[in-house]
C-alpha cells in the first residue's frame, strides 16, 4: 500500500521572501518521496544560506561558491541534453555554460553554492535530457571562487 500526502510549493522572490504558490503547483506525492525531501530541505536549511537569490554572491556573504568544469559522454548530442541542462541549472539557482563539441560530447562549466554544484554534478551524471543516455561524466578544474564570474546560465552554440 503506497500512501501519498499533497505537497505544498513555495516560491521564493526576487528578495528571497517567500510565498505561498497556487494550488495548481501542489502535487500529490508518496510519502517516502515527500520525506526524503524534507530531510533535503532540513539538511539546506542547516547551511548559512540556502536559496541563491543574485548572482553578485561573495563568499564574504557566507556563500562558500565553487565553479566546476564537465564533460559528459554517450547520447547528449540531439536529444535537447543542452536545453535540459540550462534550465535545471537555472533552477538550482546556478551560473555557467554549456555547448556541444566536435566529439560528440557535451562540455561546460557551472558555478554556485556547493550544495547547489553537487545536486547539479548528480543530475548531469546520472538523469540528462530525456532522450539521453548518459555512459561517463567527467568533473574537473574544481576551484573555490570569490565571486561568480558569469551572469546567468548561457547555451554557448
Amino acid at each position: 500500500m503506497h500512501r501519498e500526502t499533497e505537497v505544498r510549493v513555495l516560491i521564493v522572490s526576487e528578495r528571497n521572501k517567500c510565498s505561498p504558490a497556487p494550488k495548481s503547483l501542489w502535487k500529490r506525492v508518496p510519502v517516502c518521496v515527500c520525506l526524503a525531501g524534507l530531510s533535503i530541505l532540513v539538511t539546506a536549511l542547516s547551511l548559512p544560506s540556502c536559496v541563491v537569490g543574485s548572482t553578485d554572491l561573495t563568499m564574504a556573504e557566507g556563500h562558500t561558491l565553487i565553479s566546476v568544469d564537465y564533460e559528459i559522454f554517450g547520447k547528449v548530442q540531439g536529444v535537447f541534453f543542452r536545453k535540459y541542462t540550462q534550465a535545471e541549472g537555472k533552477k538550482l539557482g546556478l551560473v555557467g555554460w554549456v555547448q556541444n563539441t566536435d566529439q560528440g560530447t557535451v562540455q561546460g562549466q557551472v558555478q554556485g553554492p556547493t550544495v547547489q554544484v553537487r545536486v547539479m554534478q548528480e543530475w548531469l551524471k546520472t538523469k540528462g535530457s530525456p532522450k539521453s543516455r548518459i555512459d561517463k561524466a567527467k568533473f574537473h578544474n574544481e576551484r573555490v571562487i570569490a565571486k561568480l564570474e558569469h551572469r546567468d546560465f548561457q547555451i554557448v552554440k
